[in-house]
């Protein structure tokens, strides 16, 4: 976790592979890791300092590294590895990885369902696959630009909601030890939100709210700030079942953005009139 950005090792190369022979590949890597992850969940772990945290946490995330990264690294190997998947921001051009290994890693320590494996292929820039494997359920999510996603191969669609009143949101915490700018301006929202949508959903991980908006079981998810490895995968995913994706005042969305939001289009105009207020 110490190192930002890795080059990939020297590997025999897969890179001829289609995109979608690429994702069914990417699946199997992330459903093996995910599986590694489910043997060491059941018990709180417990502990008092945050570096005994910290430790807990690199356990499970080298876990589920020491099988995602060999096995991405041989399908991709010219392809470039985001380690530290807190780290947010535009990434230089070419392919690079964006792996969140525990992905709800806290929840994972705290014997909480909530946590997922997650794989994405970022190209340029623009997320070309992603994978969000759900260990406990062994449910996959995938998608893949321009061919739609997909719950262990069923397609997903957004909802039909088209009014804000009626719909259930949600958002979650980007990040521990987040500016007090940020923290107010979430609080905030989430108080915007509680007068003008059904129902608010407040909790950790983004990824597992962002699936629930592509399957049509959410209806909008924002977040103030927040990483490349808690957006991407969900992004595709929404873009992908037909949801719309913009920063939190409607404009274009980047890794680079200070705000998110995905929502059906039904209620992504009211969503963004709520939270601009």
């Amino acid at each position: 976790m110490s190192e930002l950005l890795q080059a990939p090792d020297a590997t025999v190369s897969d890179a001829t592979v289609s995109d979608a022979d690429l994702l069914a590949r990417t699946a199997a890597a992330v459903r093996e890791a995910g599986a590694a992850l489910r043997e060491r969940f059941g018990e709180v772990v417990p502990y008092r300092t945050r570096e005994e945290l910290m430790s807990a946490l690199a356990a499970n995330d080298d876990t589920a590294l020491s099988i995602l990264r060999p096995r991405l690294t041989r399908l991709r190997p010219e392809a470039g590895w985001v380690e530290d998947e807190l780290d947010g921001g535009a990434l230089p051009s070419g392919e690079w990885w964006v792996v969140d290994p525990a992905e709800g890693n806290v929840n994972h320590l705290h014997a909480l369902p909530e946590w997922a494996v997650t794989a994405t292929l970022v190209r340029d820039n623009q997320p070309v696959l992603t994978v969000v494997h759900l260990p406990l359920t062994d449910q996959t999510y995938t998608a893949l630009t321009g061919a739609g996603a997909h719950l262990d191969g069923r397609p997903l669609h957004v909802s039909q909601t088209a009014d804000l009143g009626l719909g259930v949101v949600a958002t979650s915490q980007a990040r521990p030890d987040e500016d007090e700018g940020v923290v107010r301006r979430v609080g905030a929202s989430i108080t915007a939100m509680l007068f003008d949508a059904l129902v608010v959903r407040v909790s950790v991980p983004a990824t597992l709210h962002l699936l629930n908006v592509a399957a049509g079981r959410l209806d909008a998810f924002w977040q103030f700030a927040g990483a490349r490895a808690d957006l991407l995968p969900g992004a595709l995913l929404v873009t992908e079942a037909g949801g719309r994706i913009s920063d939190a005042e409607g404009r274009p969305w980047t890794p680079q953005s200070a705000g998110f939001l995905a929502a059906a289009p039904g209620v992504h105009a009211q969503a963004v009139s709520t939270l601009s207020r």
